[in-house]
């Protein structure tokens, strides 16, 4: 009975041994097809994420060509920044006719809406996003700052121009840059004074008397539901002065550029990912990825022959 079983025992001993090799190829297997899945995922996401930052591009670089051109219409050269604020101003307080638009455009942010509609240059929001493309194409360092209420709520937008060093206000809505007594240019510390707040808006009937510094931010994040607060302070954590760069205002304030560099960003962690699953995928489990030019030369080897 011994010798029979013998027999019996190794083969169930074999068949044993098989199922468990042909399972272990089995989840082999599908781990390669789960990698590869992922691979062609990215690989895709990556050509998207490239025409993106192609089409952002010429968009930037298009606005940047009207902006300039229309920069060049208004502001002169050669003179100097307080020159140049004082340009942009009068041009938004006596330019020539604009177009009128309805009150359901009014949130526009379009520098080529801005510019040219008369409704959109009376409003803070849009009116400071004019003012801003145009000072920043007329190479005029600019943020815009925003004054809230205890609760953090926007009250009016203004603009900050950089000038000899100190950054001085702008109030695009009103047409005014905001003076003292002597007549020098004020600061949003300076206006932060009832007293001197009173002095450089007296001409102004229709200023409202709570549109007052002494509580001011650049950016305001608080309006991004759950995550605004906590992307604060990460940013404020590991750049502290983030929140007063012009660049950041400039995102805010255009489109294109915000597209553009959301594309670029985009394309760029596209590819350190796509690096990380070659790594992966050759050394951890023997495979090679087929490279994206490789990729590209096979589609276009095989649209070649088939329009033949």
């Amino acid at each position: 009975m011994s010798e029979s079983a013998t027999p019996k025992s190794d083969q169930l001993a074999a068949t044993t041994t098989r199922l468990k090799d042909s399972g272990g190829a089995g989840k082999e297997n599908d781990r390669h097809l789960i990698f590869r899945i992922i691979w062609y995922m990215v690989s895709f996401l990556l050509i998207l994420a490239l025409v993106a930052a192609f089409c952002s591009t010429l968009w930037e670089y298009s606005t940047r060509r009207y902006l300039k051109g229309f920069s060049d219409a208004v502001v002169p050269e050669s003179s100097s920044t307080e020159e140049k604020v004082e340009a942009i101003v009068n041009w938004m307080m006596n330019g020539p006719a604009r177009l009128r638009v309805g009150p359901y455009a009014l949130p526009d942010r379009d520098p080529t809406d801005t510019l040219n509609y008369t409704a959109l240059l009376q409003v803070c929001g849009t009116a400071t996003n004019a003012f801003l493309n145009l000072a920043n194409s007329s190479g005029v360092p600019v943020r815009r700052l925003l004054l809230v209420d205890k609760r953090g709520m926007t009250k009016h937008v203004v603009a900050e121009v950089l000038v000899e060093g100190r950054w001085i206000v702008v109030d695009p809505a009103f047409r005014l840059v905001p003076r003292g007594r002597s007549g020098e240019l004020l600061t949003r510390e300076d206006l932060a004074s009832p007293d001197v707040l009173a002095l450089a808006t007296r001409n102004l009937p229709n200023y409202s008397a709570g549109y007052t510094y002494d509580l001011t931010v650049h950016i305001r994040l608080a309006r991004i539901p759950l995550v605004g607060r906590f992307l604060w302070n990460i940013l404020d954590h590991l750049f502290p002065s983030w929140q007063d760069s012009t660049t950041i205002s400039l995102l805010l304030e255009r489109r294109s550029f915000a597209a553009m560099v959301l594309a670029i960003a985009s394309v760029m962690f596209l590819i350190v990912l796509r690096g990380c699953l070659r790594w992966y995928g050759e050394h951890r489990m023997g495979l090679r990825p087929v490279r994206i030019r490789q990729q590209m030369r096979r589609a276009l080897h095989a649209l070649l022959h088939a329009s033949q």
